[in-house]
């Protein structure tokens, strides 16, 4: 299954265009598999490996662990994941 920036929207609860922008831009997000036409695209396990540690760190964070440092910058436009062997 491929998630798009409406997938993803859908996935995530219902989430807004921009803060779909702002979690595909973390570090910790997975690369997109292609940029088509309409945009990027990513691997649905991708996506569902990434909801299951986000929310695991998630939790950390509110027993008052520390949070991980995984905000950056954006990545350069056409970053792409590396192909799977």
């Amino acid at each position: 299954m491929l998630f798009g920036v409406g997938e993803l929207r859908v996935r995530l609860g219902g989430v807004s265009r921009q803060r779909v922008d702002q979690l595909t831009r973390r570090v910790d997000f997975p690369c997109p598999c292609a940029e088509l036409a309409q945009g990027r695209v990513w691997l649905g396990e991708d996506i569902e490996s990434w909801i299951k540690e986000y929310k695991r760190a998630a939790r950390r964070w509110d027993q008052g662990r520390p949070a991980p440092k995984l905000l950056s910058a954006a990545a350069p436009p056409g970053k792409f994941a590396p192909e799977k062997k």
